[in-house]
């Protein structure tokens, strides 16, 4: 395919977008609610993975997986959740984010279940002894926790999931076949400036 610009026509209202994809069934919009039910407790009790999204002051975005063991997502109460933020490579993307616009959405995901839960909220670093002790894994507490305010908590169809197929073993790629992800660090960082050390022989 040869793509042509100039063919775009850009969607750039409510009517139009309306226009485009219609009026969603009146079920869909009230599935959103304010509050942590029995449902969602149930689910994030067996979640052993997220998918964080953030924004900074400017508007530009991050999405960050964040996997641990199932229920790693503590509901505090009907309205409060936490998660931990344990040791990574220190860029803190998303926390840096978070100081500067405490708004963040998740996408939670059960391997093998097609449907989603998201959440939206808002969300405040804390340094909370008590609560990193009940986030310990192999013995070492987070660094701090993630204390999140939701605003929404509903699920999401199962579409993108089922279309995607990805809990289908049969169409994942042979190990063969994956990205060099290394090779491709490796390239990027280059890119930047940085120079890769030859190890001494």
């Amino acid at each position: 395919m040869i793509y042509n610009h100039q063919e775009d026509e850009i969607i750039d209202s409510i009517a139009r977008l309306r226009e485009v994809v219609g009026v969603p069934h009146e079920a869909v919009v009230k599935k959103t609610i304010d509050h942590i039910d029995d449902h969602v407790r149930a689910y994030l009790a067996k979640c052993p993975l997220f998918f964080l999204s953030t924004a900074n002051a400017k508007g530009q975005c991050d999405v960050s997986p964040r996997g641990d063991q199932p229920g790693f997502v503590k509901v505090l109460d009907d309205h409060t959740l936490a998660f931990p933020e344990r040791m990574g490579n220190r860029r803190v993307d998303s926390m840096m984010n978070l100081l500067e616009n405490p708004r963040l959405g998740m996408i939670c995901i059960l391997p093998g279940m097609n449907e989603v839960l998201r959440i939206n909220g808002t969300a405040r670093m804390v340094y909370n002894e008590t609560l990193q002790q009940s986030m310990t894994l192999n013995g070492r507490p987070p660094q701090f926790a993630v204390k999140v305010t939701v605003e929404e908590c509903f699920v999401h169809c199962p579409r993108a999931l089922n279309t995607s197929s990805v809990w289908k073993t049969d169409t994942w790629l042979e190990r063969e076949e994956f990205p060099d992800i290394q090779r491709m660090f490796e390239d990027h960082i280059t890119k930047n400036g940085y120079v890769i050390e030859s190890e001494s022989k």
